[in-house]
């Protein structure tokens, strides 16, 4: 099974897409996004030095750019990845990529809300002097407890043990001077504290933006930062966005998703490094491809051919679980399925809990988000479920916005 995953903030280096202009149609995407985005992308994306774009509100745009148009590039049909792509999941900014690539909003729409996003969280970041730490090895446990002692927050558990502090910089400070036991420190060169408490201005002002914005269910199985669940309903995805600027980025759980599902396979969309060098420590037999520059196209679509699932697998593959007829509700983690008391004809109100799963940490209750009639169960009471699995057929029977 194939994976595709995007980037988050500290991927992008200078000039690295000057080699992607010479892509037919991509100068163009990147002339009309910067249209959108109140920026001159095609500048900083190939001119602009490293301290330029390191800014938040110049970086976190310039990655979505660089991302979308990597996969228009990989896959110029949409459809053709819905097809092929078995899972797809972003890092941080990157999780904008992973939806708009997955037809949650348009690309404008991530434009305008990343835009807004990058511009947001520099404002908050100048409030107060935070800062991020990243700590390499040490026991998980002990990593954490230590940066619970020091009131920091682990803003990023990225996995293969490396999980990032962030809080102020005086917090910082007495960390790095009581480090975990047999772990390094790095300071990261980021503008504050992201995914803490330090953004809640920025999520607030994300909330009412986002109300405007028209989604649609990805077409692909989506799988969340907040907690590696796959999320199949466009505003629930949407949601998410907004409320993980001042969340953590749980990466370790979206990877221990992509082995429960089975993925063969992980490609990275550019600017591309970062997170196939996890899922080579994290995902062990796991091929991995890091697009980088245009001269990767043609091995990146081999890598595709080779671990794209069959036509009839996947959360995207069947024409009709776009039908506007009936929704699917699905589990968003692998586990054992309860089923609810309700049966076929019953009319369900938004947010009923309809179901739960119960994994190996923890057990989720599954609601429907929508108004609607069951029309039938996919799943027995007691039966083991997959990420993504759908459960019941629900026909809408009120607004679906």
């Amino acid at each position: 099974m194939l994976v595709l995953v995007a980037p988050g903030q500290g991927a992008q280096t200078p000039g690295f897409l000057t080699p992607w202009l010479a892509v037919p149609g991509f100068a163009d995407r990147l002339t009309w996004w910067s249209a959108v985005a109140g920026l001159d992308l095609v500048h900083y994306g190939t001119e602009a030095d490293a301290e330029t774009i390191k800014d938040t509100a110049i970086a976190q745009p310039l990655l979505v750019a660089a991302g979308l148009g990597g996969a228009l590039a990989l896959f110029p049909d949409p459809a053709e990845a819905f097809r092929a792509v078995g899972a797809a999941g972003g890092h941080s900014v990157g999780e904008i990529t992973a939806a708009a690539a997955a037809g949650v909003i348009t690309a404008e729409a991530a434009m305008v809300f990343v835009r807004e996003r990058g511009r947001l969280m520099a404002q908050a970041a100048a409030v107060t002097p935070t800062g991020m730490t990243a700590v390499l090895g040490g026991e998980p446990d002990v990593v954490l407890a230590k940066i619970a002692e020091h009131h920091l927050v682990p803003a990023n558990n990225n996995g293969a043990g490396q999980i990032v502090a962030a809080g102020t910089l005086e917090q910082l400070a007495s960390f790095a001077a009581d480090p975990p036991a047999a772990a390094r420190l790095r300071a990261l060169s980021v503008a504050g504290a992201f995914h803490t408490e330090h953004m809640a201005p920025a999520v607030e002002h994300l909330a009412v933006l986002a109300k405007g914005v028209t989604t649609g269910d990805p077409g692909t199985r989506l799988v969340s930062n907040a907690d590696g669940a796959v999320v199949h309903d466009g505003r629930e995805v949407l949601r998410r966005l907004v409320a993980q600027v001042s969340n953590p980025v749980r990466w370790d759980l979206c990877q221990e998703t992509f082995a429960e599902l089975g993925v063969t396979g992980v490609l990275e969309l550019p600017p591309a490094g970062t997170l196939t060098g996890l899922a080579k420590r994290a995902l062990k037999g796991v091929e991995t491809f890091a697009l980088k520059t245009p001269d990767d196209l043609d091995a990146a679509r081999e890598f595709v051919a080779k671990h794209a699932e069959p036509a009839d697998a996947g959360a995207g593959a069947d024409p009709a679980d776009a039908a506007p007829s009936w929704r699917l509700v699905i589990a968003p983690h692998g586990g054992t399925v309860r089923r609810g008391e309700f049966a076929a004809g019953a009319v369900l109100q938004p947010n009923t809990t309809v179901a739960t799963v119960v994994a190996r940490r923890d057990t989720h209750e599954i609601t429907v988000q929508h108004e609607g009639e069951i029309l039938e169960w996919l799943v027995e009471d007691g039966d083991p479920v997959a990420p993504g699995q759908p459960l019941l057929r629900v026909h809408p029977t009120g607004s679906l916005v």
